[in-house]
């Protein structure tokens, strides 16, 4: 995803200049993790932690997986989505390119089928 100059790119930078939207992304990159388990490895409360997945989740920079435990209790687990993050400044605009390993896997599929010759 390809953010300009605008208020978008904009969103991105603050939100990544909250320390626990960082502190969340670094340990959910890890693999995906409980609310319980990054608010113990962040050192912030379950407010906290909730509310900062749900502003990364706006902004596509975190993905939530469900999942049901042996004993049939559903569970949701967070995973850092943001696998890339570009600034580029050129003739007095500022431009933001977020790359996503959703993305990356795309490209990859469509690479892979484009030396196929797949149709």
């Amino acid at each position: 995803m390809k953010h300009g100059g605008s208020a978008d790119s904009t969103d991105i930078f603050q939100v990544l200049a909250d320390e626990y939207a960082r502190k969340i992304l670094l340990a959910a990159d890890h693999g995906p993790k409980t609310a319980k388990t990054l608010s113990e490895e962040c050192n912030a409360s379950l407010t906290t932690i909730y509310r900062r997945v749900s502003t990364l989740q706006e902004h596509g920079l975190i993905e939530e997986h469900h999942t049901v435990d042996s004993d049939g209790s559903h569970r949701s687990k967070f995973e850092t989505a943001l696998e890339e993050l570009h600034v580029d400044i050129t003739d007095g605009q500022l431009s933001l390119t977020v790359e996503t390993r959703d993305e990356l896997a795309d490209n990859f599929t469509s690479l892979w089928s484009d030396l196929r010759g797949d149709d």
